[in-house]
C-alpha cells in the first residue's frame, strides 16, 4: 500500500489563505521512498503572527515558485496513493484548493488522519499535539510548524501506527470494523479491512491479549487466582524492633542508591507513625516539601500492618497521588522490604469499566454521538487487550468521550453481583478483592466519605488510617455529605430513560417488547407509554423551575462580586426570596410526577426479573433498574434543596453567564463537619495518621484540630499528637522572600483595581525581564489575571518572553504546566489550581509572584454561613477561620518555588498586609525559614538581581 504524507504551513485557515510550504513523503511497503519539499510564493503578505509560528517569513519566498508549479510536481507522486496527514481535514482542504485553481481534478483517493489513528491505537496519550506526540514515540522534531519537518515526522508517526495495528489481536481488528463499518469515517473501516485481510493471509502469531472471552480480546484471567506472597514464617524473621528493622532497609537503599543520605525530618516521621500505630494514638504531622513524606508513612505503617497482621488504608486527596504512590513509591518498597506484601489502589467505582455495558453497547452497536462514540469505543477495544485495571485514568478522552465512559461505567445500581457473565473479569471486583487481600489499601477522601455513607461496606474493615493531603479532609467530608443537582445531572437521567421514540432505555425496551403478541409485553408496553407521559412532563417542569431559579440567582446576586464569570445566591430559610411559593409549587408537582413514575417502574422491573430471559432483556432491565435509582436520587436532592429541613445545611445557587438555566447548580453542604468527622473517625479508630505540607498556622495546630473535631484536651490527654517537622531544605540560603512596602493596597471598587495593576503590571515586566522569565503569578482573582494577561504580554512580547494565562491560553493545568516547561522565557498566570499540586522543580521556575493573600470571598455561602456561626459563639470570625484558611493556602503557593534541594529563587509578595497589618505576622511566621526583607519598589529589581548573582555565581 502506497500513502502519501502531506502537511502544508499556510497564511491562516480561511478561504483566502495560501499555501507558503509544503512537504510530501511517499511511503511504499513500510518505507519512506520518496520526499518532496518546498517553499510557496504565496503573492500576499505572510501575517506576523504566521512568521512568529513557523519562522518563515516575507524574504524566504520572494524567490520561491507558485503554487502552480509546486502542484504540478506533487500530482505525480499523489497517482495511486492514500493521502495521510495530521488533522487531515485541514490540508486535503488547501490541497483540493491549489489542485482545482492548477486545473487538475480534485483528489479522490482514500483519506486517513493520523489524529484517529493516534486516538484510538494509543489510548492513554495524554496530548495529540505533534510536537507532544514525538516526544512521546522518541522521535526527533527539529522544526516544529515547518511543513518538511512536520510531514516527516507525521510519516514516522504514521509507521509506528501501521505497526501497532498490525500487532493488534485479530479480534480485535475485527471489532474495530464492525465499529467503524457503518459511519463517516469510512476510509478508515476500509484500512480496517485491508488490514484484516493481511494479517488473515500471515501465519497466526501469539497476541499480547491473554484471554478471549465473550469475543473480546483481554489482558486479564479471572481475578481471585493469586497465590500468597509471603508466609508467616517470613513475618516472623523480621526484625522485632523498628529501629533495627528501618537499620536493614537503610542498608538496601545504600547499595541500590549511591548517593542516599538520610533525611533528619523523615526518620523523625518514620518513628512518629510507628509510635502512633503502636500506642494506638492519633497522630498530626506537618512535613514540608522534601521530607518525603510518602515513605515517611509508608514504610512503618506497612512494618505495623505485617507485623501485626492488621490492615492499613491510606487516603489521599487527589487521585493524581495514588497514581503516585502506586506507580513509584509501591514498588520502591517491594523491592527493599524483606518480606513480600501486597498494596491494593481502590476507588470510586465509577472509575471502573463495566465489561457488561460495554458489550452491550458494541454489540447493539449504540452510538448516540456518532463518531465521537465510535472513536471512544474504538479506543476502549485497543485498551481492553492492555490493561489490568480497567481504570479510566489509563484513558484519555476527546469529544465527548467523556459522555459515552458515562454510559458505560460501573455502578452499584445496575450490577448483577455473581450473576453477570463478566463477575470473574470484572475490574471493580478484581480492585474490591485486591483490597480484601491487601495489607496496605491507597484510596482517596472521596471513597472514604462515600464508604462511611455506605456504612462500611466499600472497604474492608480497618482501624489503621492515614490521611495524606489532610488539609484538604474537612473541605471533601462537606462536599461528601452535602448534595448538589446540576441541570444537566436531572436532564440527562430524563434523555436516559426517554428521549423520543428511538432514543433511550425504555424506547429500546419498548422496541424489544413490541415484536411479542403476548399480553404480558404488551400490558408493559402500556405501562411503558404511561411512565413516558410522567417523564415528558418531568422535563417540562424541570426546564421551568431552573428558569425560574435561573432569574432569581441572576436578580439577587451582585456578578462583580463573582467576576463577572458566575452569579451565586444563598437561599435562606428565615428570608425566603419572593416567589419561593412558586417554586415549592412546582417542585411539590414534580414530586409527584417523580413518584408515580418510579412505582410504575418498579412494579413492572419487579414483574419483568421474572421473565427477562424469555424475552431477552436482561442487560436492559439492569440497566433501567439502575436509572431509576438515579431518578431517586435526584427527587430526594431537589427535595431536600427546596425543603431545607436541615439548619445544620447552608444551601445555595449557582449560575454561569453562558448557557442561562441550563448552567444552573444546586448545593446544600453543611456548615460543620467536625463532629461527624469525630464519630466516624477520631472515636471510630485505634490510629489514624494526619499528613500535610500546611496543617499549622503561626506554628499553632488549633485550626486544623477544630476543624477535623479534634480536641484539645485530645492533644493533653495524650490521644493525640501533633508534631512539625523541620524542613530539609535550607530556605535562608534558597529563597528570598521581598515585600515591595510602598505598594497600594488594594481597596474595593475599580478604581483601586486600576491603581493596584497600573503599578503591579510594571512591576512584573521588569522582574520578568531581570530572571529571564521563568517566572509563575499566583492571583486569586480571574478578572485580574486577564487583565494582567493581555498589557504583560504586549509588554513583553519585544523581548521574546512568552506569557500564559490560566483560562486565557488554556484552562488545563497539565497542558500550561508542560508549556511553561518547555519554553525557554516565559511567565506563567495562574489562580485556584496553581496553588498547589503545581511540580515545577529546577532551573524552569525561579521566581514566584503572589498578587493577593489568598483570602477566600467572604460573601462565599459557606463561607458567610460559617462566619455567622461563629459570630453567634461570640468569637472572631475572622481569626479564627479567614486567617488561618488564607495562611494555609498562601504556604501551598509558596511551596511551588523550592521543590529540590538544588532549587533557589525570589518570592515576591505584593500585598503589603503581611507588614502593615497585626495578622500580617501569621503569614510570614508560618513560612520555613526563608530569607524576607521588604524594600521600596524601585529597589526590588536591583535587590532581585544582586541576590541572583550572589545566588548563582
Amino acid at each position: 500500500m502506497k500513502f502519501a504524507v502531506l502537511d502544508f504551513e499556510t497564511t491562516g485557515s480561511t478561504a483566502t489563505d495560501r499555501i507558503i510550504q509544503v512537504g510530501l513523503f511517499i511511503i511504499n511497503d513500510h518505507e519512506i521512498t520518496d520526499r518532496y519539499t518546498s517553499l510557496v510564493n504565496p503573492g500576499m503578505s505572510i501575517p506576523s503572527s504566521i512568521t512568529q509560528l513557523t519562522g518563515i517569513d516575507d524574504d524566504m519566498v520572494k524567490e520561491a515558485p507558485s503554487i502552480d508549479a509546486v502542484i504540478a510536481e506533487m500530482v505525480p507522486l499523489l497517482q495511486e496513493s492514500v493521502l495521510v496527514g495530521h488533522n487531515v481535514a485541514f490540508d486535503l482542504a488547501f490541497l483540493q484548493k491549489g489542485l482545482d485553481e492548477s486545473g487538475y481534478f480534485a483528489f479522490d483517493g482514500r483519506v486517513l488522519d493520523t489524529m484517529d489513528a493516534l486516538r484510538i491505537l494509543y489510548p492513554g496519550l495524554s496530548s495529540l499535539q505533534l510536537s507532544a506526540v514525538c516526544q512521546e514515540f522518541g522521535i526527533e522534531h527539529e522544526r516544529p510548524h515547518q511543513a518538511d519537518s512536520d510531514a516527516e515526522v507525521t510519516a514516522l508517526i504514521w509507521l509506528q501506527c501501521v505497526e501497532r495495528l498490525q500487532k493488534l489481536p485479530l479480534l480485535t481488528l475485527q471489532r474495530l470494523e464492525m465499529v467503524f463499518d457503518d459511519s463517516s469515517a469510512n476510509d478508515f473501516a476500509w484500512f480496517l479491512h485491508e488490514m484484516i485481510q493481511f494479517r488473515e493471509a500471515q501465519p497466526q502469531q501469539e497476541s499480547e491479549a491473554e484471554t478471549y472471552f465473550r469475543q473480546f480480546a483481554l489482558r486479564v484471567g479471572d481475578w481471585g487466582e493469586e497465590e500468597d506472597i509471603r508466609s508467616a514464617a517470613d513475618v516472623q524473621a523480621m526484625p522485632v524492633a523498628f529501629g533495627d528493622f528501618y537499620e536493614h532497609l537503610k542498608q538496601v537503599l545504600q547499595k541500590r542508591f549511591e548517593a542516599y543520605e538520610d533525611r533528619e525530618s523523615q526518620v523523625q516521621m518514620l518513628s512518629e507513625v510507628e509510635s502512633a500505630f503502636e500506642q494506638g494514638q492519633h497522630l498530626m504531622i506537618e512535613a514540608g516539601t522534601g521530607t518525603g513524606k510518602s515513605l515517611g508513612y509508608l514504610i512503618p505503617a506497612l512494618y505495623y500492618g505485617l507485623k501485626q497482621d492488621k490492615k492499613v488504608v491510606v487516603s489521599t486527596h487527589t487521585i493524581n497521588l495514588q497514581e503516585q504512590l502506586r506507580e513509584r513509591d509501591v514498588p520502591l518498597l517491594q523491592h527493599l522490604f524483606p518480606v513480600g506484601f501486597k498494596a491494593a489502589v481502590l476507588k470510586g467505582r465509577s472509575h471502573y469499566l463495566c465489561l457488561r455495558k460495554f458489550e452491550h453497547k458494541i454489540n447493539m452497536l449504540d452510538f448516540e454521538n456518532g463518531r465521537d462514540d465510535r472513536v471512544t469505543a474504538g479506543q476502549m477495544l485497543v485498551w481492553l487487550g492492555e490493561t489490568e485495571r480497567g481504570d479510566e485514568e489509563e484513558l484519555h478522552f476527546a469529544g465527548k468521550g467523556r459522555q459515552f465512559w458515562h454510559t458505560v461505567q460501573s455502578d452499584s445500581e445496575s450490577c448483577l453481583n455473581r450473576n453477570c457473565p463478566w463477575f470473574k473479569k470484572c475490574f471493580y471486583h478484581r480492585a474490591k478483592n485486591d483490597a480484601n487481600t491487601a495489607d496496605v489499601i491507597i484510596t482517596n477522601h472521596s471513597l472514604l466519605f462515600t464508604d462511611m455513607i455506605a456504612e462500611n461496606r466499600l472497604l474492608p474493615a480497618y482501624k489503621h488510617l492515614v490521611i495524606d493531603e489532610a488539609h484538604h479532609f474537612e473541605e471533601v467530608a462537606g462536599k461528601h455529605l452535602g448534595i448538589e443537582l446540576h441541570y444537566h445531572s436531572l436532564m440527562n437521567t430524563l434523555f436516559w430513560l426517554y428521549k423520543d421514540a428511538r432514543s433511550g432505555q425504555l424506547s429500546t425496551l419498548r422496541s424489544r417488547l413490541h415484536i411479542f403478541e403476548e399480553e404480558r409485553p404488551k400490558a408493559w408496553c402500556i405501562v411503558i407509554d404511561q411512565v413516558v407521559e410522567h417523564l415528558i412532563a418531568l422535563r417540562e417542569e424541570w426546564d421551568q423551575i431552573t428558569e425560574l431559579f435561573y432569574q432569581l440567582v441572576v436578580s439577587r446576586s451582585d456578578p462583580s462580586q463573582n467576576e463577572g464569570s458566575s452569579y451565586v445566591y444563598r437561599v435562606m430559610k428565615d428570608s425566603l426570596p419572593a416567589g419561593w411559593d412558586k417554586l415549592g409549587l412546582i417542585e411539590e408537582n414534580m414530586y409527584s410526577a417523580f413518584n408515580e413514575a418510579i412505582k410504575r417502574l418498579e412494579k413492572m422491573l419487579g414483574e419483568m426479573k421474572d421473565h427477562q430471559e424469555e424475552y431477552n432483556i436482561q442487560s436492559l432491565v439492569t440497566d433501567l433498574g439502575g436509572t431509576v435509582k438515579q431518578l431517586q436520587r435526584h427527587r430526594d436532592a431537589l427535595h431536600f434543596f427546596i425543603t431545607m429541613p436541615d439548619d445544620n445545611y447552608v444551601h445555595w445557587l449557582e449560575a454561569g453567564s453562558y448557557n442561562k438555566n441550563r448552567s444552573l447548580l444546586l448545593t446544600c453542604v453543611p456548615i460543620d463537619v467536625s463532629a461527624l468527622l469525630r464519630q466516624h473517625f477520631f472515636d471510630a479508630k485505634e490510629s489514624v495518621v494526619m499528613t500535610s505540607a500546611t496543617l499549622s498556622v503561626g506554628k499553632s495546630f488549633d485550626y486544623t484540630c477544630d476543624q477535623l473535631g479534634l480536641r484539645r484536651e485530645d492533644a493533653e490527654g495524650g490521644k493525640l499528637k501533633t508534631v512539625l517537622l523541620p524542613s530539609p531544605f535550607n530556605y535562608r540560603q534558597q529563597a528570598l522572600v521581598a515585600i515591595p512596602r510602598d505598594f497600594p493596597t488594594l481597596r474595593g471598587g475599580s478604581s483601586g483595581e486600576k491603581e493596584f495593576l497600573d503599578k503591579l503590571i510594571p512591576s512584573l515586566a521588569e522582574v520578568a525581564l531581570e530572571t529571564k522569565g521563568r517566572m509563575l503569578v499566583l492571583f486569586t482573582s480571574n478578572r485580574m489575571l486577564k487583565n494582567t494577561h493581555t498589557a504583560l504580554k504586549d509588554t513583553l512580547a519585544p523581548f521574546g518572553i512568552q506569557v500564559l494565562g490560566q483560562g486565557v491560553d488554556s484552562s488545563n493545568r497539565s497542558k500550561l504546566t508542560r508549556l511553561f516547561q518547555n519554553s525557554p522565557a516565559c511567565v506563567l498566570l495562574g489562580t485556584s489550581s496553581f496553588w498547589e499540586g503545581v511540580d515545577i522543580p529546577g532551573d524552569a521556575l525561579t521566581c514566584l509572584a503572589i498578587v493577593r493573600l489568598p483570602f477566600q470571598p467572604p460573601n462565599h455561602p459557606l463561607v458567610e454561613a460559617k462566619i455567622e456561626k461563629l459570630k453567634k459563639l461570640n468569637q472572631n470570625a475572622f481569626m479564627k477561620l479567614s486567617v488561618p484558611q488564607a495562611v494555609i493556602r498562601f504556604k501551598q503557593g509558596f511551596g511551588r518555588l523550592v521543590r529540590t534541594a538544588s532549587d533557589k529563587g525570589i518570592v515576591i509578595i505584593y500585598d503589603t498586609r503581611v507588614i502593615d497589618t497585626t495578622y500580617g505576622k501569621y503569614f510570614l511566621y508560618s513560612l520555613p525559614g526563608p530569607k524576607i526583607e521588604h524594600m521600596p519598589s524601585n529597589q526590588l529589581v536591583p535587590r532581585i538581581k544582586q541576590w541572583m548573582d550572589v545566588n548563582e555565581a
